[in-house]
């Protein structure tokens, strides 16, 4: 860590752009696999506990996370390591597979410039402190359940209760808030959307949200401490709001389309990690 501050600001911002652009790369490699492996352990677990197929081959397992290389979407075939090197691979090939020429979705080289500009904005903000680093973690953790949100409706546990314990760990030694305060948080952030969801149902026949949301708030919580709730929650049910009211204006979704409501939690969790009580200040004003 000292090392890290021995640096001057230029270097230190270098660092943390090439790390986010590494880790952003990763973060795709998440999104894309990790709701693909739960699924195929949800399938075996259900044929499993109701004794079907017994008789069948077993379903072939899908890529995980950490092993086998990167492949075309569309022809399957490995792309080389120089195909794939964050953002700047993306822009000599123009967008397209060396291979079979198809479209590479901009959302890859997205996802690695968002994971590097906030990256360079927590370093900033919180600098290469314990703190810097601990926030490195809950922003790669968060575009990562944002992005599995938006396109599966599902935050996995093996992101959002992992986070929930981190938190808790760090404010043991009072990192972000006190351990009182994040416990306090924990408990209450699963609960509040947990009644909002439960009397949401009972009003109209309906579920509003998932049991995800819940276990992301409580994360949040957990890290940030029970007095950024309030804050968490207007900022993302106020944004998520204005989006799918501007949606159903523009009639790009219909009113029965559900929208993931974890990006927006996602998002206010990450803005009060740079802004601190300087946000929280600016709710209570008002």
């Amino acid at each position: 860590m000292q090392h890290l501050s021995a640096l001057n600001p230029a270097t230190l911002y270098t660092l943390a752009i090439i790390l986010g652009l590494l880790v952003g790369s990763f973060m795709n490699v998440v999104i894309l696999r990790l709701p693909a492996v739960l699924l195929h352990d949800w399938r075996c677990q259900c044929r499993e506990l109701l004794g079907l197929d017994s008789d069948q081959a077993p379903e072939a397992t899908p890529t995980g996370i950490a092993t086998g290389r990167s492949r075309c979407p569309s022809c399957t075939r490995q792309i080389a390591w120089y195909d794939n090197i964050p953002v700047i691979s993306w822009l000599i090939l123009r967008g397209r597979c060396r291979q079979c020429d198809s479209t590479i979705s901009l959302r890859y080289p997205a996802v690695e410039l968002i994971t590097a500009i906030l990256s360079v904005l927590v370093i900033w903000r919180l600098g290469p402190t314990a703190e810097g680093l601990a926030g490195l973690v809950l922003t790669w953790t968060l575009i990562a359940a944002a992005g599995i949100d938006i396109d599966h409706k599902l935050l996995p546990d093996q992101l959002t209760l992992p986070l929930l314990w981190l938190g808790l760990i760090l404010n043991l030694f009072g990192v972000f808030t006190d351990l009182e305060s994040a416990v306090i948080g924990a408990v209450a952030g699963y609960l509040v959307l947990w009644l909002v969801f439960h009397l949401f149902r009972l009003i109209t026949g309906k579920e509003g949200m998932g049991y995800g949301d819940f276990k992301l708030l409580a994360a949040i919580g957990a890290w940030f401490g029970w007095q950024a709730l309030p804050t968490v929650i207007l900022l993302a049910s106020g944004v998520g709001a204005v989006l799918g009211l501007t949606l159903i204006a523009l009639r790009k979704t219909g009113r029965e389309v559900p929208i993931a409501f974890g990006p927006f939690l996602a998002g206010a969790g990450w803005l009060l990690l740079i802004g601190g009580d300087g946000i929280v200040d600016f709710w209570l004003l008002f």
